[in-house]
């Protein structure tokens, strides 16, 4: 996925989720803030950023916070973003699962008591019902997921165990918004029923898998697998 009107800057603070005061071209401006994450690690002042420029009439802020550079390590904190890119490889084949050859992505769709981001039509006629959750946590090489408690993103996960327990075919994708890590871990210590559910989720069946981006300031493609490591 590619984004438009990228702006370099100078991050300054972030008063609250939505928002974040930045250095762009010697004019402090306030741009949006696409992650309600803490992203505490990244959002530090003094670090340089990447925002997208829309002056378009009625919007509350001109610019969108994109990318952050992490001691030499780009990290996209862009919440839309993952799905964009997962929707993007599934249709031009970049994304492969396991003995699936895809056909068809529906996004948005209600099952069950949720509504899941994807369904994966495949040339057989069956189905990949997949769950994509975005990873911006990071240290040494190792990625984490949730940042923060996420009651939705565990109620997901329950309802595709629940799903592959009925013989449904599932996935779990976490599209991990940097390159160069070795593995994923759940977030055990922020939340650990989401460790647990993701465990339960692999013993009925979901497919989990974990997949790093290549990242520049106009660009977010992605890259190589990296292993999961449950408890």
């Amino acid at each position: 996925m590619y984004y438009q009107n990228v702006r370099e800057g100078l991050f300054l603070r972030r008063p609250n989720r939505f928002i974040a005061h930045c250095l762009v071209e010697g004019e402090e401006v306030i741009a949006h803030v696409p992650n309600t994450g803490r992203c505490g690690e990244l959002l530090i002042p003094g670090r340089r950023v990447w925002l997208t420029w829309h002056p378009e009439p009625g919007r509350k802020t001109h610019y969108t916070l994109v990318t952050v550079d992490k001691d030499g390590l780009l990290v996209n904190i862009d919440s839309q973003a993952p799905n964009r890119i997962v929707a993007e490889s599934l249709e031009n084949g970049a994304l492969e699962l396991p003995e699936r050859k895809i056909v068809s992505v529906r996004r948005e769709v209600t099952f069950g008591e949720s509504r899941l981001d994807f369904v994966a039509g495949d040339a057989d006629g069956g189905r990949t019902l997949m769950e994509v959750k975005g990873v911006t946590l990071e240290e040494g090489g190792l990625c984490r997921f949730p940042d923060a408690p996420t009651l939705r993103g565990l109620r997901h996960v329950r309802e595709l165990t629940r799903a592959a327990e009925k013989g449904e075919q599932c996935a779990v994708v976490f599209v991990i918004q940097m390159e160069g890590m070795r593995e994923f871990r759940p977030n055990d210590d922020t939340q650990p029923e989401f460790g647990k559910a993701l465990a339960e989720a692999r013993k009925a069946g979901v497919l989990l898998l974990a997949q790093q981006c290549h990242v520049t300031p106009e660009k977010v493609t992605l890259a190589k697998r990296v292993p999961i490591v449950l408890q």
